[in-house]
């Protein structure tokens, strides 16, 4: 699945040579009269408009992306922060909305419905215990012992936590 990426250009409002008609800001929604403004989503922004729904950093002093989902706009490390890198939940894969309550894991975003024991299939909730062995989940009662392998790393574990996702 792609990433919902927009790219920031920097655009001289007076390069045209002549005085161009000034722009409406989708963030403010004022005249843009700024010699210097920025197109992105295909909207023009006053350069001060133009900043992450979470950090409130300004996206073209940071790079020249950033990420909507869900009515926000991000730079690129918030949204990996509330999406994970593909904006997929690590189990399914299928897209996340971006105001589900999700579960996260080193990294990993799941469902709530998806973060699951892969051996018994229970559904872990908040409080419970797990181990994440190479990216799988195990319960605090079905985690592989060690007897089954020695060669295994040793366990990881952690108490299920919710994140919400929102800044």
């Amino acid at each position: 699945m792609s990433e919902p990426v927009s790219h920031v250009t920097m655009v001289n409002s007076q390069a045209s040579g002549g005085t161009p008609a000034p722009r409406s800001c989708a963030g403010c929604g004022g005249k843009i009269v700024d010699r210097f403004l920025l197109f992105s989503m295909e909207c023009y922004w006053h350069t001060r408009c133009l900043k992450c729904s979470c950090c409130q950093a300004q996206l073209g002093d940071i790079g020249t992306t950033c990420y909507s989902k869900g009515g926000m706009i991000l730079c690129r490390s918030d949204y990996i922060r509330l999406f994970g890198h593909s904006g997929a939940c690590s189990a399914c894969g299928q897209s996340i909305p971006a105001n589900e309550m999700v579960m996260r894991v080193q990294g990993n975003v799941y469902h709530l419905k998806c973060f699951s024991c892969a051996t018994c299939r229970n559904r872990l909730m908040p409080g419970d215990r797990f181990h994440y062995i190479n990216g799988t989940i195990f319960c605090e009662h079905d985690r592989p012992g060690v007897l089954l392998n020695s060669h295994l790393p040793p366990l990881q574990s952690g108490s299920v936590l919710t994140d919400q996702k929102v800044c």
